[in-house]
């Protein structure tokens, strides 16, 4: 007989359960008066499954016909670690860590410090950020969603199905983490989130993720941000000085996506050059759109052309990532993750590195008055306005409009 509730059972296959450590994953049960262990696991796209502990195999039990599997060990008085083997319907057998095994990540003074709204680095934190949890190596996910009914990571890695990853909820903080074993740097990520308007799920980038797709695609991108070694020691050891209010500072301003464009070679059909211009190089034709220079590009152009003019700083137009060319990142979409346009956050830091080196200051616009309506992004979040303005009068600046106005 099943240890588990069928409706429980249900409510984990459609997505709509809100505590899924309650289940999933390694606990104790009674059995017949006895005390036992039960593994649970849900496993859309599994043939079969087996506990692996000891060098021996389990075959686990199909509850659901859309992949829940259980399996109570009797004998067991105590919780244990193990792997799952699964086999896939068309064979292929895969040994992989279950996520729901693993206690929490985040500390409760963080996550109270967090959700009081005290803590001033919450990249920290939130996010997704590559970790060892247990000694096994994966990606923590954690976000701030306090009035959804359930959250999901939906990735490259499950097939965009947030039922499959559900979040552990850490009590009233309205903090949602999951510790994802296995995970990779690079990996495609959203939040699924099951909000109480009506039950209506949405799909939203990572508020924290510290890197975005290339817009058209929205997709948060797990990143590693403590690979990067900086260069920039003497910059920093002078930066308080260089910066009191008794030191000139004369900036610089510019927004790097039309500062300038890459230029490239346009051939012929027998590969003589017919002319340089904006587009980038291919067969004869229209040209097409000039890229944007790269932050390498733009490190080895702009920094020496602002420190040959007698500059002190360089003050980027909003580099944090943004979904519309024409807003010249005026409408963010990630406050953590500069633009994919001009490359990844390390080439990003090494923009800023060689400007240091330089010694350029580098100053970053951040603008929270323009608040972007795109589906994926900040907009009614979890169900409720939990970063903008509940007024819509009072949601973007006034003169939004006018200064796109300005720019057309």
């Amino acid at each position: 007989m099943s240890q588990t509730d069928p409706d429980i059972v249900d409510a984990i296959v459609d997505g709509t359960y809100s505590t899924p450590f309650d289940t999933l994953g390694v606990h104790p049960v009674g059995r017949r008066g006895a005390r036992g262990v039960v593994v649970r696991a849900f496993l859309p796209d599994a043939a079969t499954v087996s506990v692996a502990r000891e060098e021996a195999l389990h075959p686990m039990r199909r509850l659901h016909p859309e992949g829940f599997f259980e399996l109570v060990f009797p004998e067991e008085r105590e919780l244990f670690a193990y792997t799952l083997v699964v086999t896939r319907p068309d064979g292929a057998v895969v040994v992989t860590e279950d996520p729901y095994r693993f206690g929490p990540v985040l500390g409760e003074a963080d996550l109270v410090r967090v959700a009081r709204g005290e803590e001033t680095r919450i990249d920290r934190y939130l996010g997704a950020r590559p970790a060892s949890h247990e000694d096994v190596e994966g990606v923590v996910f954690a976000v701030w969603a306090p009035h959804a009914l359930r959250v999901g990571v939906t990735g490259s890695f499950n097939r965009w199905e947030g039922r499959r990853h559900p979040m552990r909820r850490r009590g009233a903080t309205g903090i949602w983490e999951l510790f994802i074993p296995g995970l990779w740097v690079g990996a495609l990520y959203k939040y699924d989130i099951l909000t109480q308007h009506e039950g209506r799920s949405t799909v939203k980038t990572d508020p924290v993720g510290f890197a975005m797709e290339m817009r058209p695609s929205t997709a948060s991108i797990v990143w590693d941000l403590d690979g990067y070694e900086w260069g920039d020691e003497k910059w920093m050891k002078a930066r308080a000085a260089a910066q009191s209010p008794d030191r000139p500072i004369s900036i610089y301003e510019v927004h790097l996506g039309s500062w300038k464009r890459a230029l490239r070679e346009t051939r012929t059909d027998k590969g003589n050059v017919a002319a340089v211009t904006n587009a980038p190089a291919g067969p004869p034709g229209p040209p097409e759109p000039a890229p944007f220079l790269t932050f390498d590009e733009l490190a080895a152009r702009l920094i020496p052309y602002v420190k040959e003019l007698g500059f002190t700083h360089v003050e980027l137009l909003p580099v944090t990532e943004h979904p519309f060319d024409g807003s010249w990142g005026y409408q963010t979409a990630g406050y953590f993750a500069p633009t994919s346009r001009f490359g990844m956050p390390d080439d990003f830091r090494r923009f800023v590195d060689t400007a240091h080196q330089a010694g350029i200051g580098v100053i970053l616009d951040w603008v929270p008055g323009h608040f972007p309506k795109d589906a994926h992004g900040l907009g009614y979040f979890d169900g409720t306005h939990l970063y903008e303005h509940e007024d819509p009068r009072r949601g973007v600046h006034p003169d939004w409009g006018t200064y796109i106005a300005h720019l057309g």
